[in-house]
């Protein structure tokens, strides 16, 4: 995967990032209401910054593999 490739790849998890942190937020903000619903918005959550988190390092990695070539 280019580097181009791996940096809109971050974009597109930066946005669904956000979209879960505001999820899991207005979520707890009506508590006890939904609160059957944490887990999985919970889960959702944990794993888009998983990836997140994963593809920044991607991007980091390619980064230093450029500059050594």
């Amino acid at each position: 995967m280019s580097l181009e490739d791996l940096e809109a790849q971050v974009k597109k998890l930066s946005m669904r990032a956000t979209d879960a942190k505001l999820a899991l937020h207005d979520l707890s903000e009506e508590l006890p209401i939904d609160w059957e619903k944490i887990p999985e918005v919970a889960e959702r959550t944990w794993t888009v910054f998983r990836d997140l988190d994963a593809a920044r390092k991607a991007v980091k990695d390619a980064k230093l593999a450029a500059k050594g070539a």
